[in-house]
């Protein structure tokens, strides 16, 4: 069974991953790795052939001699998804994670190789029904919601089990008050019920698990491009940096499908693939990164500044980048909520593609995201209308992407904004626009204006009319990314006159290094006093 995440390793790659790695062997039958467990090495065949099963012990594809076995989880620390069972004699090489790190960073052509391998499963692994976690609980629940949130936004293969839809979900349900919702049951058989998406992320072992109380240089609230961007900079130029993002790490950036106007990719890059990247070279560097940790206020400390995070942890710093990114705005119209996670959605990932293929499907937006969810649906062969409420999209989309609307035929309708929906028990039927025309369409994505996450801010900074923060001379601050406060810094979407595009954000996070630099001359680092 041949498959696109099937790719094969040179004789001198082999011969590299021998150097680090421990060369074993298996018989027809030995599992390699189970579902639930908490790590596995990467495996490569030197000769024989493994097979990947599901949880329920059906073959997902075969892998044979130059092949190698692994996907996102492998670099993250997540629980494991799938089994691996050899099906011939085997001979293969184990390298654990932590002698592969080093290699990712230094051979390029390997790292390309496997960081894209990793993506690409990850990806197809999401339209797999029975993979990963399985969310119980009904749409209307607003737990339920926020988990499946989480479950799309960190990219993991999640199963969604209705009680509208599910008589043994139904059952379950009705035992349960509305605290123990939704029932989230992890690989390997492990069941919460009412977690919040921290839990989950700890029990699947993503992401960094912060002390009670963490002292750094630079702390970074954020993990969009700004962010990452200076995760870089600022932990390979010997600062003990800290990043903390609320929901997953790469922002809005991370979900885009195809980003084709970023820097020395001429033929584009995927948000996941940018930012994945991204977040191996802080960590190459030693820059921390954890998720979800959602930052609740900033106050001045005797060291610097205190940010104060759910569950009781707390930040000292410094020097802080406010880099906390940007939201799309919701449809101002009635029973919106009724069809978030079924047919209303504000990102364009593998599942929702899966389940949009050869339906009528509306993205309602004029910025570069929505024309890029807009391209990768018509692609996948839903039938793809644009709306959009300026006279020209080319007023708010760039070009390139304007030709591909129309290259993929995607349909285009300018002065178009939605009043009303139209469906039943969680699904869309049809929606009608402001102008009294009624329109055939399953499914909606939202790409409308960006409302800044910077509410948890409150008086701390000085922020414009629309919530963004002002830096510079508008806050009265020493240089141009400078909030009202000194030594704290804003970056990216969620700063007041940003240009809201991926470059820009990455370029700032830079540059705010080097005015942290600044800040922190007469100091020792804090890693240098430990």
């Amino acid at each position: 069974m041949a498959s696109p995440g099937s790719p094969r390793l040179s004789p001198s790659q082999l011969a590299t991953l021998a150097e680090l790695g421990e060369e074993r062997t298996a018989k027809p039958g030995d599992v390699l790795f189970s579902v639930g467990d908490r790590r596995y090495p990467l495996i490569a065949i030197v000769e024989g052939e493994v097979a990947i099963l599901d949880p329920a012990g059906h073959e997902i594809v075969r892998h044979g001699t130059a092949g190698f076995l692994g996907e996102l989880n492998l670099l993250t620390g997540q629980t494991v998804f799938l089994t691996a069972v050899a099906t011939q004699p085997l001979r293969y090489i184990a390298v654990e994670r932590d002698a592969l790190r080093p290699l990712l960073f230094d051979d390029g052509p390997l790292s390309d190789l496997l960081l894209s391998t990793f993506i690409a499963r990850r990806e197809l692994l999401q339209r797999v029904e029975g993979i990963g976690v399985e969310i119980v609980g009904p749409q209307s629940s607003p737990a339920t919601r926020q988990m499946l949130d989480f479950a799309r936004s960190s990219k993991l293969p999640y199963t969604w089990r209705d009680p509208a839809h599910d008589a043994e979900a139904a059952a379950l349900v009705a035992e349960l008050d509305a605290a123990s919702l939704p029932v989230v049951r992890l690989p390997g058989g492990t069941e919460l019920r009412g977690p919040s998406p921290g839990d989950v992320s700890r029990r699947l072992g993503i992401g960094l698990e912060l002390a009670a109380r963490e002292e750094v240089d630079l702390l970074v609230v954020g993990g969009g491009p700004a962010g990452l961007g200076a995760a870089v900079y600022g932990a390979s130029e010997g600062l003990n940096t800290l990043v903390v993002e609320s929901t997953a790490l790469g922002g809005q950036a991370g979900s885009s499908r195809r980003i084709e106007n970023y820097l020395g990719f001429p033929a584009g890059i995927t948000g996941a693939e940018l930012t994945g990247r991204a977040v191996t070279q802080a960590r190459k560097f030693g820059g921390r990164t954890a998720t979800p940790y959602r930052a609740e206020s900033l106050e001045r400390h005797e060291d610097g500044y205190v940010v104060r995070l759910e569950e009781g942890h707390e930040i000292v710093a410094p020097t802080v980048l406010l880099a906390t990114g940007a939201q799309y705005r919701r449809l101002p119209v009635e029973g919106l909520s009724d069809y978030e996670g079924t047919s209303v959605f504000y990102a364009a990932g593998p599942p929702e593609g899966a389940l949009c293929g050869a339906s009528r499907v509306g993205v309602v937006g004029g910025g570069n995201s929505a024309g890029q969810a807009a391209v990768w649906l018509a692609r996948g062969g839903a039938l793809v209308t644009l709306l959009h409420r300026r006279a020209d999209l080319r007023e708010t989309m760039s070009e390139y992407l304007v030709r591909e609307l129309d290259r993929y035929g995607v349909a285009v309708r300018d002065r178009s904004e939605i009043a009303e929906l139209h469906g039943a028990g969680g699904w869309l039927e049809a929606v009608t626009l402001t102008d009294g025309e009624r329109l055939p369409l399953s499914f909606i994505f939202l790409f409308l204006g960006a409302l800044p996450c910077t509410e948890w801010i409150g008086d701390a900074v000085a922020r414009d009319g629309d919530g963004f923060i002002l830096t510079g001379a508008a806050a009265g601050g020493d240089s141009l990314l400078e909030t009202s406060l000194p030594a704290v810094f804003a970056a990216g979407d969620a700063r007041s006159g940003s240009t809201k595009r991926c470059a820009t954000a990455v370029g700032e996070g830079a540059m705010a290094v080097q005015l942290v630099h600044a800040r922190l001359a007469p100091r020792a680092p804090a890693g240098a006093t430990r």
